[in-house]
């Protein structure tokens, strides 16, 4: 079982981000001692999931090659699970979501074999004519192409967009000398979630103009300007440290990661107000289900992955 080998850069890197969530938690506490009639609870949670989501992939990357391959497989699983006890199905496709379910662990596979040709048509293209077939030997035509549409979305979304942050991981070294996978993946998940997070702050301190009411209320022009600044400062100041990108090179994936975890998040959002739910589950504590953790990923992860994989592999 290989293990993975974080460089110097990739570690030191970790101690920063750990230092800045002591900060923010430490900020966060004499806020409200300071300010006890303000309301503090939401920045609190976003502190907390942080907490949650950095010590999960930090313990995905000191984990062997294999564990962590599965690790990012199971999450995958939870994701799809919420998907599909939030999204109706019929009960004629029970044993289609069998199959569904099994796509995970070849696709993961794929993943770990480094077979890109495979890992990139295998549920865009054969579990998307396979599970039709399946759907049609059963026999149930009503409501047939919502079916089947709800279910590959699923399936891109929750197993084929999350299963490219392990692909990541396991890029040979040779692309990014020094930070290697692991620096790639800590860079996308960092400018991911601190873009949720700057767009939130940002929004709250000055957002007016709403860009999208129906789907997100709270997301605002302001807030997504002030999202993309952030997560660029933080690509130029991170991209020599983790990945091989230029300057200019920097700028364009911090716009790529801004821009696309926006509209993951409000993707994702237009879901749940389709099917009238608020989160997609409680298994983060005021802050919903995994599928309300990883939807900005979910977009980030694919858009970043070609991105890198083009260029530098």
């Amino acid at each position: 079982m290989s293990v993975f080998h974080l460089g110097p850069t990739v570690l030191w890197s970790l101690v920063g981000l750990y230092g800045i969530l002591v900060v923010a938690t430490a900020i966060h506490f004499f806020l409200k001692k300071i300010r006890p009639d303000s309301n503090f609870r939401e920045i609190g949670l976003r502190i907390r999931s942080w907490w949650v989501m950095v010590s999960i992939f930090t313990l995905a990357m000191l984990l062997s090659r294999n564990v962590s391959l599965f690790f990012f497989a199971f999450i995958s699983f939870l994701a799809l699970k919420e998907y599909l006890s939030i999204i109706p199905t019929r009960r004629a496709d029970r044993r289609v979501l069998f199959w569904a379910y099994l796509t995970i662990p070849f696709q993961y596979y794929w993943a770990g074999s480094e077979w890109y040709g495979m890992f990139i048509i295998f549920i865009p293209v054969y579990v998307f004519l396979f599970l039709p077939l399946c759907m049609v030997i059963i026999g149930e035509t009503r409501n047939f192409l919502r079916s089947a549409g709800t279910l590959h979305w699923g399936l891109m979304t929750m197993v084929f967009s999350i299963s490219h942050v392990a692909y990541l991981l396991v890029l040979p070294q040779s692309g990014n000398l020094g930070s290697g996978g692991a620096g790639l993946l800590l860079f996308l998940v960092f400018l991911t979630q601190s873009n949720d997070v700057s767009q939130f702050l940002w929004g709250k301190s000055f957002g007016k103009r709403k860009i999208v009411p129906s789907v997100s209320p709270n997301k605002t022009l302001e807030g997504f300007i002030g999202g993309v600044g952030t997560t660029n400062v933080f690509a130029l100041l991170l991209s020599g440290i983790l990945t091989p990108f230029s300057l200019p090179m920097a700028i364009v994936t911090g716009i790529l990661i801004s821009t696309a975890g926006f509209v993951g998040d409000v993707t994702i959002s237009a879901v749940k107000r389709d099917i009238g739910v608020k989160d997609s589950g409680n298994l983060l504590p005021g802050h919903g289900g995994i599928l309300d953790r990883i939807d900005s990923l979910t977009f980030t992860a694919p858009l970043f992955f070609h991105f890198t994989y083009y260029l530098y592999y």
